[in-house]
């Protein structure tokens, strides 16, 4: 995969190269270019993980991206209104989470996101506590946590 990967971005170089444009523009297009004709020659079973999980990183980039901008607007809104919305809370969360990577990445996005932080992460590596600004309803924000961005990462990841 990662041979893969790196002969990818060698065919964006080379089109980057080619082109005379150094734009990033003009480099996710070559990456594009080199994804699709990576995609036409792959012969082997091995190399083909490499085409399911590029979209699936691309779908989580694109994924955090909107969720951290929703909850900018969000902290902005409040911040710049009399009233306050906020309705703070500690959230139990169970995590399926197994290696210290996916769980490191997990907190680090999770924290990045305004209006959340980690506050711990049990012992055995199974729950992680969340101070949450706007915490209407713990379960509603358990339930779309694990189905937006936990599960989008560990199909990255996995």
């Amino acid at each position: 995969m990662i041979k893969t990967f790196l002969m990818n971005l060698l065919l964006s170089f080379i089109w980057v190269a080619l082109t005379g444009s150094m734009y990033y523009t003009n480099f996710l297009f070559g990456f594009m270019l080199g994804f699709a004709i990576l995609w036409i020659m792959n012969r082997t079973d091995e190399d083909r993980r490499y085409f399911y999980k590029v979209p699936q990183i691309i779908s989580l980039v694109f994924y955090f991206v909107y969720e951290m901008l929703r909850a900018n607007i969000q902290v902005a809104y409040d911040v710049m209104t009399p009233k306050y919305f906020m309705r703070p809370g500690i959230v139990k969360y169970p995590m399926n989470a197994k290696t210290e990577m996916e769980i490191n990445l997990l907190s680090t996005m999770i924290s990045l996101t305004p209006g959340t932080l980690i506050l711990d992460i049990s012992e055995d590596r199974k729950t992680m506590y969340i101070h949450v600004m706007y915490l209407n309803d713990p379960e509603k924000f358990v339930r779309d946590t694990k189905k937006g961005l936990e599960r989008r990462l560990l199909e990255a990841l996995r």
